[in-house]
């Protein structure tokens, strides 16, 4: 990647905002810009690319399914309601869990009546920790020595199992408890 030169970040985030349409892991790739670009400029790049990513999944939703909501009734249309006044908070609670696959949330969004707006401001947001977290570790291959690889890999876990405590109090604020899915 970095043998391109001044441009490898121009190429690493149009890869990685093209990604979803070959369903390749956002993972690989935001664990490579920290092997590439370190922690910082990793996760801006990351960032950046995973904001395209996401767009161009949510834009490739909103016109390929946009008849996929129309018939929507009962609980389906409360959600579409709801998704059209809170889906910054829908979006920004999905984006911080990670149980739920990035593509999917970005196709979800682009069929339902979340404004671009928000669902953009709430990914970003929502993903800067994940993001961090990957790119920390990527980066601490490279850069570090066993101590700094241990300091990351406990960060990357506290990120991403923090989340995981809170479950049933999102699932509950987003209306799907257990007793609903049925």
């Amino acid at each position: 990647m970095l043998s391109f030169g001044w441009f490898s970040p121009v190429i690493y985030i149009l890869i990685y905002t093209l990604r979803p349409l070959v369903l390749f892991p956002a993972s690989v790739l935001s664990i490579t810009g920290g092997l590439s670009f370190g922690p910082l400029l990793g996760t801006v790049y990351t960032l950046a690319g995973a904001a395209g990513s996401a767009a161009v999944a949510f834009w490739t939703a909103r016109k390929l399914g946009k008849n996929i909501g129309k018939g929507s009734a009962g609980k389906g249309k409360a959600i579409q309601n709801q998704l059209e006044k809170k889906g910054f908070f829908y979006v920004l609670v999905l984006r911080l869990i990670p149980l739920f696959n990035f593509d999917l949330i970005s196709y979800a969004a682009g069929i339902s009546k979340v404004r671009f707006s928000a669902f953009i401001l709430a990914t970003v947001i929502g993903m800067t920790p994940g993001v961090f977290a990957f790119t920390y570790l990527g980066s601490s291959f490279v850069d570090g020595g066993f101590g700094t690889l241990i300091f990351a890999g406990s960060l990357f876990l506290i990120i991403m199992l923090v989340p995981l405590f809170f479950k049933d109090q999102v699932r509950s604020a987003l209306g799907l408890n257990k007793d609903n899915d049925a």
